[in-house]
Order: structure tokens, then C-alpha cells, then sequence
């Protein structure tokens, strides 16, 4: 799948805060279209949420990207904090 759209980022983030960021929505990207490590999934949540520190400005940002990629943050999120397999990987369901 070719990706037109680009990510919801802010412009105050430093260079390695920007990676950071960019790196979970790439791991959603992951668990959408092919599969994602749960851990990485969540070790990667735990440095976003260092960034991304309030719930409001999250769902934002999940929000946002959602609109761009039609990948949601928080069920991916979701899906790796109770799930039991080493891998996620989210079935849209029409």
C-alpha cells in the first residue's frame, strides 16, 4: 500500500522527539498491514507518552492521524495491552 498522507507531528518536538513519535505511528502503520511486536509496540507507547504527556493532546494526535492513514492509535494500543501473543497484528472489518 503506497502512503499518500503524512503524520500529525508538532513543530516544538526535537529531532529525537520527533523520531519517537514517528516511530509509534510507524508500528501502528506495522500492525495494520503486515504484524507488530507487542513489546516494541509498548516499550515504543512508554517513550511517546514522555512526548505526548497529556490524554487530550493523544487522542489529538490519534485523532489526526487516523484521519490521514485510517489507522487507529488506540486500538492498537489497546490491542497490544491486553492481548496475550507476541505479535499484532488489527483486522478491519467492514
Amino acid at each position: 500500500m503506497e502512503k499518500n498522507y503524512s503524520y500529525p507531528l508538532n513543530a516544538n518536538w526535537s529531532n529525537e522527539e520527533l523520531a519517537t513519535v514517528i516511530k509509534m505511528f510507524q508500528l501502528v502503520e506495522d500492525a495494520y498491514e503486515t504484524t507488530a511486536l507487542r513489546t516494541d509496540i509498548l516499550n515504543q507507547y512508554r517513550a511517546f507518552k514522555q512526548i505526548v504527556n497529556s490524554k487530550s493532546a493523544e487522542k489529538q494526535l490519534g485523532r489526526d492521524f487516523k484521519a490521514e492513514s485510517g489507522y487507529e492509535l488506540y486500538q492498537v494500543i489497546k490491542t497490544a495491552q491486553t492481548s496475550e501473543h507476541q505479535t499484532i497484528h488489527i483486522v478491519e472489518e467492514y
